[in-house]
């Protein structure tokens, strides 16, 4: 136990978590791809009998229909499944501090760091996209606002449509760089 006493102690400055990727875009004459600003998410999982007070905690209504989504200002609720919704705040809200006093039975992880965001643009965005994710990007079958989980090559995505052009692409942390070179090749491409 005196061996421990004698460790010297180191004054550190704390750790800084850099967003993954940061700086990065690719833009091509007919897509961009960019790295989306950091954003705090939460993986929510409720019976319907919850969705109202978790809605009210959350300043917007979750959405109860498949590939939907709902937004209010900068935050948005994809529904993800039955009772699955990732919300995401790109204020960097702490959205776990405003659903923890709903009384409503609920699971909420806070999964700010373990997802990474880019935003897809331009009038060959869908096709960008398309180049390794099957689902029908036209506005008619998947229109803003639209949301789902689904694949890019081989790798696990959620798609929110944002605006005509525009996706936001959420993949998993260790997936980032393989989604964004996925893309950028593919935007070149398009």
């Amino acid at each position: 136990m005196g061996e421990m006493s004698k460790m010297p102690t180191i004054d550190a400055e704390p750790a800084t978590r850099r967003p993954i990727l940061a700086g990065r875009q690719t833009t091509a004459p007919n897509a961009a791809v960019t790295v989306a600003s950091p954003a705090s998410r939460l993986s929510l999982r409720a019976p319907s009998e919850s969705v109202a007070s978790l809605s009210s905690a959350l300043g917007l209504t979750l959405p109860t229909k498949p590939k939907t989504s709902a937004s209010a200002k900068s935050r948005h609720a994809l529904w993800l499944g039955p009772d699955e919704w990732l919300v995401i705040d790109e204020t960097g809200a702490d959205l776990a501090a405003l659903v923890k006093p709903v009384a409503a039975f609920h699971s909420a992880v806070d999964v700010s760091h373990r997802n990474a965001a880019f935003v897809v643009s331009g009038k060959g965005a869908a096709t960008t996209i398309n180049a390794g994710c099957p689902q029908d990007l036209s506005l008619a079958a998947f229109p803003v606002g639209a949301a789902s989980r689904t694949i890019l090559h081989k790798i696990e995505i959620v798609l929110l449509r944002t605006g005509e052009d525009q996706f936001r692409v959420e993949c998993w942390r260790s997936f980032a760089d393989y989604g964004f070179s996925f893309l950028s090749e593919a935007a070149g491409d398009c």
